[in-house]
């Protein structure tokens, strides 16, 4: 179906897609005063990634970075106000159908806040390695756990400026490792993430200068691998969103 945008509200034959998916599921976010879309809290103290990104690098990213997208896309839904009964998966896959006034914007913030709220969750644990199917995933389509890292970190060198390295995985649970530019995610193209890694300047400068690659290395330290190991069976049920 397509789905025609207006500015003051979308077009109400050209979005009724937005009311299924709206009547389908729980609304990805909750009501804030200045707007629908909210930042979502860490799930961990902000020096719990110490192994990898000290305080202020975390209070900046998250209370900043992330904070501007959502602000932004506050900003958007005025204008548009059936984004926000759309779920930020489907938002990402029909932005070719966004107006030529408004899809740069979307592009840049709903990537960013899809990104960004990944980002958090798959970290504040104590690294290690995966266990069970998650595991066996990795061995059978990435060659190993040990060979998933030094390609993971290869494939983020080689990002030119910002973007992101990510695992994305797909329905029948196979793996793959695959890069975007600026906020672009894999859920543009109809991917499920698995997990990912920010490559922007502003994820690692204050600690790590130009050495991204020290930055690379360390992550791998405050990974949680039990969040990572929910993400795959949710996106092998079918369930994950973002």
């Amino acid at each position: 179906m397509t789905i025609h945008l207006a500015r003051r509200g979308f077009l109400a034959a050209g979005f009724a897609a937005a009311s299924v998916f709206a009547s389908a599921r729980k609304p990805l976010v909750a009501q804030m005063p200045n707007g629908p879309f909210s930042l979502p809290a860490l799930p961990y103290a902000a020096n719990a990634n110490e192994a990898a990104i000290d305080v202020v690098t975390m209070e900046l990213h998250h209370g900043r970075h992330h904070a501007a997208a959502v602000a932004a896309l506050n900003n958007i839904a005025h204008d548009y106000p059936a984004l926000t009964t759309m779920q930020i998966d489907d938002a990402l896959m029909r932005l070719s159908q966004a107006p030529d006034a408004v899809r740069t914007a979307l592009r840049n913030n709903v990537g960013s806040h899809a990104n960004h709220s990944m980002f958090w969750e798959i970290m504040g644990g104590q690294g290690g390695e995966p266990g069970g199917d998650l595991k066996a995933a990795i061995d059978r389509d990435l060659g190993g756990f040990a060979k998933m890292q030094t390609d993971f970190n290869a494939a983020g060198m080689r990002v030119f400026g910002s973007g992101w390295v990510f695992v994305v995985v797909t329905p029948a649970g196979g793996l793959s490792i695959v890069t975007r530019p600026n906020q672009d995610t894999p859920l543009m193209d109809g991917q499920r993430v698995l997990m990912g890694n920010d490559v922007w300047e502003h994820a690692y400068y204050l600690r790590y200068q130009n050495r991204r690659a020290e930055y690379l290395t360390n992550w791998w330290k405050v990974l949680n691998w039990d969040r990572i190991a929910a993400r795959y069976d949710a996106a092998r049920n079918g369930t994950l969103r973002m």
